[in-house]
Protein backbone atom coordinates (compact mmCIF):
# COMPACT_ATOMS: atom_id res chain seq x y z
CA UNK A 1 0.00 0.00 0.00
CA UNK A 2 1.07 3.49 -0.94
CA UNK A 3 0.87 6.37 1.12
CA UNK A 4 -0.80 9.56 -0.13
CA UNK A 5 1.00 12.48 1.16
CA UNK A 6 2.46 15.70 0.18
CA UNK A 7 5.66 13.78 -1.51
CA UNK A 8 3.19 11.59 -3.51
CA UNK A 9 0.61 14.17 -4.42
CA UNK A 10 3.48 17.34 -5.78
CA UNK A 11 4.71 15.28 -8.74
CA UNK A 12 1.08 14.27 -10.11
CA UNK A 13 0.06 18.22 -9.57
CA UNK A 14 -1.06 19.85 -13.10
CA UNK A 15 -0.05 23.75 -13.62
CA UNK A 16 -2.10 26.74 -14.87
CA UNK A 17 -0.48 28.04 -18.34
CA UNK A 18 -0.04 32.24 -18.27
CA UNK A 19 -1.77 32.16 -21.58
CA UNK A 20 -4.80 30.27 -20.90
CA UNK A 21 -8.69 30.47 -20.62
CA UNK A 22 -11.56 28.77 -18.93
CA UNK A 23 -11.85 26.24 -21.30
CA UNK A 24 -8.65 25.28 -20.97
CA UNK A 25 -9.62 23.33 -17.61
CA UNK A 26 -12.81 21.72 -17.98
CA UNK A 27 -16.58 21.45 -17.93
CA UNK A 28 -17.76 19.33 -15.07
CA UNK A 29 -21.79 18.56 -14.53
CA UNK A 30 -23.05 17.80 -11.54
CA UNK A 31 -26.34 16.08 -10.68
CA UNK A 32 -27.43 16.20 -6.99
CA UNK A 33 -30.01 17.06 -4.69
CA UNK A 34 -33.82 17.19 -4.86
CA UNK A 35 -36.61 19.40 -3.77
CA UNK A 36 -36.11 17.94 0.01
CA UNK A 37 -32.12 17.58 -0.06
CA UNK A 38 -31.25 20.95 -1.41
CA UNK A 39 -28.46 20.87 0.37
CA UNK A 40 -26.27 18.21 -1.16
CA UNK A 41 -26.50 20.59 -4.44
CA UNK A 42 -24.87 23.40 -2.65
CA UNK A 43 -21.94 21.37 -0.60
CA UNK A 44 -21.03 19.92 -4.51
CA UNK A 45 -21.07 22.51 -6.36
CA UNK A 46 -18.95 24.98 -4.20
CA UNK A 47 -16.54 22.19 -3.79
CA UNK A 48 -16.43 22.26 -7.20
CA UNK A 49 -15.87 25.69 -8.39
CA UNK A 50 -13.16 25.30 -5.18
CA UNK A 51 -11.32 22.46 -7.48
CA UNK A 52 -9.14 24.57 -10.36
CA UNK A 53 -11.90 23.44 -12.99
CA UNK A 54 -13.21 26.08 -15.44
CA UNK A 55 -16.88 25.88 -15.51
CA UNK A 56 -19.49 23.89 -13.49
CA UNK A 57 -23.13 23.36 -14.44
CA UNK A 58 -25.66 21.94 -11.57
CA UNK A 59 -28.34 20.45 -13.17
CA UNK A 60 -30.99 19.90 -10.20
CA UNK A 61 -34.68 21.03 -8.88
CA UNK A 62 -35.70 24.66 -8.40
CA UNK A 63 -35.21 24.97 -4.95
CA UNK A 64 -31.59 23.45 -5.52
CA UNK A 65 -30.91 26.00 -7.97
CA UNK A 66 -31.90 29.08 -6.00
CA UNK A 67 -29.51 28.14 -3.01
CA UNK A 68 -26.56 27.21 -4.95
CA UNK A 69 -26.90 30.73 -7.18
CA UNK A 70 -27.02 32.42 -3.78
CA UNK A 71 -23.80 31.38 -2.38
CA UNK A 72 -21.82 30.10 -5.54
CA UNK A 73 -22.88 32.76 -8.01
CA UNK A 74 -20.39 31.48 -10.82
CA UNK A 75 -22.23 28.05 -11.17
CA UNK A 76 -24.49 28.01 -13.93
CA UNK A 77 -27.79 26.25 -14.09
CA UNK A 78 -29.83 23.42 -15.49
CA UNK A 79 -33.34 23.07 -14.07
CA UNK A 80 -34.92 19.54 -13.68
CA UNK A 81 -39.06 20.20 -14.36
CA UNK A 82 -39.83 18.01 -11.75
CA UNK A 83 -39.11 17.55 -7.91
CA UNK A 84 -36.02 15.07 -8.08
CA UNK A 85 -33.53 13.92 -11.35
CA UNK A 86 -35.80 12.78 -14.32
CA UNK A 87 -34.16 13.90 -17.69
CA UNK A 88 -31.02 13.69 -18.54
CA UNK A 89 -29.92 17.75 -19.23
CA UNK A 90 -28.63 17.85 -23.23
CA UNK A 91 -26.61 18.55 -25.07
CA UNK A 92 -23.66 16.24 -23.16
CA UNK A 93 -21.08 16.70 -24.94
CA UNK A 94 -19.88 20.17 -23.17
CA UNK A 95 -18.81 18.24 -20.33
CA UNK A 96 -15.55 17.02 -19.35
CA UNK A 97 -17.09 14.88 -16.79
CA UNK A 98 -19.43 14.36 -14.37
CA UNK A 99 -20.60 13.90 -10.63
CA UNK A 100 -23.48 12.24 -9.80
CA UNK A 101 -25.45 11.23 -6.38
CA UNK A 102 -25.94 13.32 -3.58
CA UNK A 103 -29.45 14.20 -2.71
CA UNK A 104 -31.05 12.43 -5.52
CA UNK A 105 -33.40 10.39 -3.54
CA UNK A 106 -34.46 6.86 -4.86
CA UNK A 107 -37.61 7.79 -6.95
CA UNK A 108 -38.62 5.63 -9.92
CA UNK A 109 -37.84 8.13 -12.48
CA UNK A 110 -34.12 9.20 -10.73
CA UNK A 111 -33.82 5.29 -11.58
CA UNK A 112 -34.65 5.93 -14.82
CA UNK A 113 -32.77 8.92 -15.77
CA UNK A 114 -29.71 7.76 -13.89
CA UNK A 115 -29.53 4.72 -16.37
CA UNK A 116 -29.93 6.68 -19.33
CA UNK A 117 -27.14 9.25 -18.04
CA UNK A 118 -24.82 6.02 -17.53
CA UNK A 119 -25.23 5.13 -21.20
CA UNK A 120 -24.76 8.33 -22.19
CA UNK A 121 -21.90 9.13 -20.25
CA UNK A 122 -20.29 5.31 -21.21
CA UNK A 123 -20.96 6.00 -24.58
CA UNK A 124 -19.41 9.49 -25.31
CA UNK A 125 -16.43 8.00 -22.38
CA UNK A 126 -16.87 10.57 -20.58
CA UNK A 127 -15.44 10.04 -16.92
CA UNK A 128 -18.16 10.03 -13.66
CA UNK A 129 -18.01 10.55 -9.97
CA UNK A 130 -20.71 8.66 -8.66
CA UNK A 131 -21.72 8.81 -4.96
CA UNK A 132 -24.73 8.30 -2.27
CA UNK A 133 -28.19 7.46 -3.99
CA UNK A 134 -26.81 7.06 -7.33
CA UNK A 135 -24.58 3.99 -5.66
CA UNK A 136 -27.71 2.71 -3.53
CA UNK A 137 -29.62 3.07 -7.43
CA UNK A 138 -26.73 1.03 -8.97
CA UNK A 139 -26.47 -1.64 -6.06
CA UNK A 140 -29.91 -3.30 -6.99
CA UNK A 141 -29.01 -3.44 -10.87
CA UNK A 142 -28.12 -6.67 -11.87
CA UNK A 143 -24.66 -6.97 -13.25
CA UNK A 144 -24.44 -3.24 -12.06
CA UNK A 145 -21.04 -3.40 -13.28
CA UNK A 146 -21.20 -3.03 -16.98
CA UNK A 147 -22.86 0.25 -16.51
CA UNK A 148 -19.91 2.32 -15.50
CA UNK A 149 -18.57 4.37 -17.80
CA UNK A 150 -14.84 4.45 -18.43
CA UNK A 151 -12.67 6.06 -15.67
CA UNK A 152 -15.63 5.98 -13.35
CA UNK A 153 -15.06 6.49 -9.56
CA UNK A 154 -17.06 5.71 -7.21
CA UNK A 155 -17.32 6.90 -3.82
CA UNK A 156 -18.96 4.46 -1.33
CA UNK A 157 -18.82 4.48 2.53
CA UNK A 158 -19.00 0.65 4.11
CA UNK A 159 -22.85 0.85 4.36
CA UNK A 160 -22.85 1.61 0.48
CA UNK A 161 -20.20 -0.57 -0.27
CA UNK A 162 -21.70 -3.65 1.66
CA UNK A 163 -25.22 -3.38 -0.74
CA UNK A 164 -22.68 -2.88 -3.67
CA UNK A 165 -20.50 -5.72 -2.71
CA UNK A 166 -21.23 -8.21 0.42
CA UNK A 167 -18.70 -9.27 2.16
CA UNK A 168 -18.03 -10.72 5.11
CA UNK A 169 -13.81 -9.69 6.33
CA UNK A 170 -12.19 -6.96 6.05
CA UNK A 171 -9.66 -8.77 3.96
CA UNK A 172 -12.58 -10.33 1.66
CA UNK A 173 -13.82 -6.90 1.20
CA UNK A 174 -10.50 -5.49 0.09
CA UNK A 175 -9.92 -8.35 -2.03
CA UNK A 176 -13.43 -7.72 -4.16
CA UNK A 177 -12.89 -4.29 -4.64
CA UNK A 178 -9.72 -5.02 -5.67
CA UNK A 179 -10.84 -7.31 -8.12
CA UNK A 180 -13.86 -4.89 -9.08
CA UNK A 181 -11.46 -2.49 -10.00
CA UNK A 182 -9.14 -4.25 -12.51
CA UNK A 183 -12.07 -5.94 -14.23
CA UNK A 184 -14.33 -2.66 -14.77
CA UNK A 185 -11.44 -0.37 -14.65
CA UNK A 186 -12.97 1.81 -12.26
CA UNK A 187 -11.20 3.99 -9.34
CA UNK A 188 -12.99 3.10 -5.80
CA UNK A 189 -12.73 5.47 -2.85
CA UNK A 190 -13.63 3.37 0.23
CA UNK A 191 -14.28 6.19 2.73
CA UNK A 192 -13.96 5.68 6.43
CA UNK A 193 -11.13 6.43 9.26
CA UNK A 194 -8.33 5.50 7.07
CA UNK A 195 -10.41 6.32 3.57
CA UNK A 196 -8.31 3.73 0.75
CA UNK A 197 -8.33 4.79 -3.05
CA UNK A 198 -8.29 1.50 -5.32
CA UNK A 199 -7.30 1.41 -8.25
CA UNK A 200 -7.48 -0.37 -12.04
CA UNK A 201 -4.15 -1.18 -12.01
CA UNK A 202 -4.56 -2.85 -8.69
CA UNK A 203 -2.96 -0.45 -6.50
CA UNK A 204 -3.97 0.51 -3.04
CA UNK A 205 -3.53 4.30 -1.94
CA UNK A 206 -4.09 5.35 2.10
CA UNK A 207 -5.11 8.51 2.99
CA UNK A 208 -3.01 9.99 5.60
CA UNK A 209 -5.61 13.33 6.25
CA UNK A 210 -8.60 13.23 8.21
CA UNK A 211 -10.20 12.83 11.25
CA UNK A 212 -13.81 12.06 13.13
CA UNK A 213 -14.64 15.82 12.45
CA UNK A 214 -15.78 15.04 9.13
CA UNK A 215 -18.28 12.46 10.72
CA UNK A 216 -20.72 14.62 9.78
CA UNK A 217 -23.69 15.38 6.86
CA UNK A 218 -22.68 16.55 3.86
CA UNK A 219 -18.70 15.89 4.00
CA UNK A 220 -19.37 13.46 1.41
CA UNK A 221 -21.17 15.84 -1.17
CA UNK A 222 -18.10 18.46 -0.74
CA UNK A 223 -15.07 15.27 -1.74
CA UNK A 224 -18.07 14.00 -4.88
CA UNK A 225 -18.14 17.51 -6.64
CA UNK A 226 -14.17 18.33 -5.67
CA UNK A 227 -13.40 14.77 -7.24
CA UNK A 228 -15.63 15.38 -10.53
CA UNK A 229 -13.98 19.40 -10.77
CA UNK A 230 -10.88 17.65 -10.39
CA UNK A 231 -11.63 14.78 -13.29
CA UNK A 232 -12.74 17.45 -15.19
CA UNK A 233 -9.63 19.53 -14.50
CA UNK A 234 -8.11 17.13 -16.27
CA UNK A 235 -6.33 14.68 -13.78
CA UNK A 236 -6.65 10.66 -14.55
CA UNK A 237 -9.05 8.86 -12.56
CA UNK A 238 -6.91 7.82 -10.03
CA UNK A 239 -4.84 11.00 -9.50
CA UNK A 240 -7.76 12.95 -8.86
CA UNK A 241 -9.23 10.58 -5.78
CA UNK A 242 -6.01 10.73 -4.40
CA UNK A 243 -5.61 14.34 -4.44
CA UNK A 244 -9.28 15.04 -3.27
CA UNK A 245 -9.20 12.61 -0.65
CA UNK A 246 -5.94 14.23 0.88
CA UNK A 247 -7.35 17.90 0.39
CA UNK A 248 -10.67 16.73 1.88
CA UNK A 249 -9.19 15.48 4.82
CA UNK A 250 -6.54 18.15 5.00
CA UNK A 251 -9.13 21.15 5.41
CA UNK A 252 -10.94 18.92 8.50
CA UNK A 253 -7.86 19.03 10.28
CA UNK A 254 -7.52 22.46 9.45
CA UNK A 255 -10.60 22.90 10.94
CA UNK A 256 -10.24 20.98 13.76
CA UNK A 257 -7.23 22.73 15.03
CA UNK A 258 -9.25 25.85 15.14
CA UNK A 259 -12.73 25.04 15.83
CA UNK A 260 -12.69 21.48 16.94
CA UNK A 261 -13.93 18.38 15.78
CA UNK A 262 -17.36 19.16 17.10
CA UNK A 263 -18.23 22.66 15.72
CA UNK A 264 -17.15 22.93 12.13
CA UNK A 265 -20.14 22.39 9.50
CA UNK A 266 -19.15 20.22 5.98
CA UNK A 267 -20.08 23.85 4.13
CA UNK A 268 -16.76 25.20 6.00
CA UNK A 269 -14.71 22.57 4.20
CA UNK A 270 -15.35 24.24 0.98
CA UNK A 271 -13.94 27.33 2.55
CA UNK A 272 -10.89 25.44 3.80
CA UNK A 273 -10.16 24.11 0.78
CA UNK A 274 -7.35 26.62 -0.23
CA UNK A 275 -5.32 25.98 1.97
CA UNK A 276 -4.46 22.04 1.20
CA UNK A 277 -4.01 23.69 -2.39
CA UNK A 278 -1.27 26.38 -1.36
CA UNK A 279 0.69 23.90 0.95
CA UNK A 280 0.66 21.32 -2.11
CA UNK A 281 1.96 23.98 -4.54
CA UNK A 282 4.52 25.98 -2.38
CA UNK A 283 4.50 24.48 0.95
CA UNK A 284 2.71 27.46 2.37
CA UNK A 285 -0.76 28.20 3.98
Amino acid sequence: MTSIDPAYLRPRLLQRAQESHKGDFGHLLIVAGCQTMPGAAVLATGAAVRSGCGLVTLHSTSRALQAVVNRFPSAMLSEEPGEAFSRVPVPLDRYAAMAVGPGLGRRPETEDALLMLLKAARDRRVPMVLDADALNILSEVPDWQACLPAGAVLTPHLGELRRLLPFGSDAERDRRVQALCIAAGCTLVMKGSHTKVFTPDGDCLVNTTGNPGLAKGGSGDVLTGLLGGLLARGYAAPDAAALAVWLHGRAGDLLTEKRTAEAYASLDLVDCLHRGFKELYDGGE
